[in-house]
């Protein structure tokens, strides 16, 4: 998939192409998967952000990055229903965004099961559609809802070990289960908050050729919320880039910049493009917690 954006978008310039008078996206083909409408949020007088405008397309991939703080995460939460706007919308196929809502999949952080946890993988899986309640369900709904976890986990290649104790997976395996717990409804849009952390090289690549593919097969929109790009660098259409109250929409080439850096950070920055990755250095500390050096990969 390719952007058709020609310039970074910022603060209340962002595109609202496509955008019918009120700002309500309608439905019927070419409605965005996932439209934000001049969103702001704030607590108190902290801004994370204000005038945010953004249409994702069907199978459009977007990185999310920025500095700790920025507002990333909180973003995925008002997408979920689980956090309210301070101003503006948010819309999922046309419709308010609503909390429970199936059209969307959530990929969580990477983080370690307890090895005494009483799930088997395919069970962390069926809460992907029914939540967490308890039951074996009877007759035809039961052996529908069979189906479609054996399906999720097939589709990421977890269906192997479908019946072993989730806590006593690997990390990778792990998130390919919470990977196929979020796609087993079938949605529309996935969200995936730091996929990536505490995974091995040979995990990320896996973890991440799985969202491509399903994006590209099935016309799943991604928003993707990583402090480093470089992980999923050839899959990315689009970046938002959020720091110190202000936004950036574009192309990887239009957003991750010096010029543009420096100017979202209010302080010099250099971005280095070497062996096919983005370096990022001369970030201010304030804001900027998540990089390990003063020169690394682009992020927060």
């Amino acid at each position: 998939m390719t952007s058709a954006s020609s310039a970074p978008t910022s603060g209340a310039a962002a595109s609202g192409a496509g955008r019918e008078g009120d700002g309500v996206p309608g439905s019927g083909p070419g409605t965005p998967v996932l439209r934000l409408s001049e969103a702001g949020l704030a607590f108190g007088p902290r801004r994370l952000w204000s005038g945010l405008t953004l249409d994702v397309a069907a199978g459009e991939f977007i990185a999310v990055l920025g500095a700790n703080g920025s507002g990333k995460t909180t973003l995925l939460r008002t997408i979920l229903g689980l956090q309210s706007l301070t101003t503006g919308s948010v819309w999922i196929n046309g419709a308010p965004a609503r909390r429970g809502s199936t059209d969307i999949g959530y990929v969580q952080q990477q983080r370690r099961i307890d090895p005494l946890t009483p799930l088997r993988a395919r069970d962390v899986v069926r809460q992907g559609l029914d939540g967490h309640r308890w039951g074996i369900g009877l007759g035809r709904g039961r052996r529908e809802a069979t189906r479609k976890v054996d399906a999720a986990l097939r589709s990421v290649g977890a269906l192997g070990y479908a019946d072993a104790p989730v806590g006593l997976l690997s990390g990778g395996e792990q998130q390919q289960v919470r990977m196929a717990q979020a796609l087993v409804a079938d949605p529309s849009l996935l969200l995936c908050d730091e996929p990536l952390l505490s995974l091995d090289l040979n995990s990320q690549a896996t973890i991440t050729g799985l969202i491509d593919r399903r994006r590209r097969e099935r016309g799943t929109a991604v928003l993707f919320v990583t402090h480093e790009i470089n992980p999923v660098l050839p899959f990315v259409d689009r970046v938002l880039y959020l720091a110190g109250g202000t936004f950036r929409i574009g192309t990887v080439d239009e957003v991750m910049t010096s010029q543009t850096l420096s100017a979202m950070y209010g302080a010099p920055i250099e971005v280095i493009r070497a062996g096919g990755r983005i370096l990022v250095a001369g970030a201010p500390d304030s804001g900027w917690h998540g990089h390990h050096s003063e020169t690394d990969e682009a992020g927060g």
